[in-house]
């Protein structure tokens, strides 16, 4: 069997997160709540990595289960953490949950005991900040992971294989992202091959393609594109998403489109639904 590698402090997981972060990011979002993508986006991901810090907290910290890496293309491609993490690619979770850029203090509302809501305040740790300037140079992003990825796979061959998940609003501006893709999920470890996971972020709002088993819904050749080279997901991951009320089938891949707000969060969660840890 593949995708059932225990999960262990000495044999990690390994998430890469590819964020766009180009000009048209700075669009609004789809859906009922106001909000750029780049700030959806880059706020899904602070808040991913506080819950996978306190998954992995025990009584003496965060336990080193996943290395991440968060990987901004746009202008430029490179690490998109800030703070005391500025040029670091894949960091072990322990050292994420101790070196945030910043903590905000965000409102939010809570049960009041009557029935009714309260505004009060929570602290937010923030480790990537939203950008958008440049184009979108998707084949570049991919191919910066596949280096990651490749080096980690020399260093951890037995692993659960590591997940790279794409956040984009557009059309790759440097080339059809096909081969780079390959080049990506034809990597594997002993537990099964890497696993490419994308998410298309919409402007337009409407309901979501969510995790498919087929491109016959797809509105164009980009869509379809994205659609041919997400991975199909692991069984775990196809019980979870169903779990959670998705139609699936063992053809269903892990690709989103016309995303709105809750959608890119539900693709995080699920994405990043790994095996149980030890």
């Amino acid at each position: 069997m593949t995708y059932t590698a225990e999960i262990s402090r000495s044999n990690p997981g390994c998430f890469v997160f590819l964020v766009d972060q180009s000009a048209s990011m700075s669009d609004p979002i789809g859906g009922e709540a106001p909000g750029r993508k780049a700030d959806v986006v880059s706020d899904a991901i602070n808040r991913l990595l506080t819950e996978l810090s306190v998954k992995c907290a025990k009584e003496e910290g965060v336990r080193d289960y996943f290395h991440v890496a968060v990987i901004g293309y746009g202008h430029s491609v490179g690490p998109a953490l800030g703070g005391p993490l500025s040029g670091r690619d894949l960091v072990p979770l322990s050292q994420i949950a101790d070196n945030p850029a910043r903590v905000e203090e965000r409102s939010k509302k809570v049960p009041d005991g009557a029935g009714g809501l309260v505004e009060t305040t929570a602290s937010f740790p923030v480790w990537m900040t939203p950008v958008a300037n440049g184009g979108t140079p998707m084949v570049a992003a991919l191919g910066y992971a596949r280096r990651l990825i490749a080096q980690w796979l020399d260093e951890h061959p037995g692993g659960f294989p590591p997940i790279v998940l794409n956040l984009s609003d557009g059309e790759s501006t440097d080339g059809d992202p096909a081969a780079a893709a390959a080049e990506i999920t034809s990597l594997a470890s002993a537990d099964g091959g890497v696993l490419l996971f994308n998410l298309h972020v919409s402007a337009v709002g409407g309901t979501p393609v969510e995790f498919p088993d087929t491109d016959a819904a797809l509105p164009d050749a980009h869509a379809r594109t994205l659609f041919g080279i997400s991975s199909l997901l692991p069984g775990h991951m196809r019980s979870y998403a169903g779990a959670q009320g998705k139609k699936v089938s063992d053809g269903t891949r892990g690709f989103v489109y016309n995303a709105d707000i809750s959608a890119v969060v539900q693709f995080l969660d699920i994405g990043t639904r790994a095996t149980e840890l030890r």
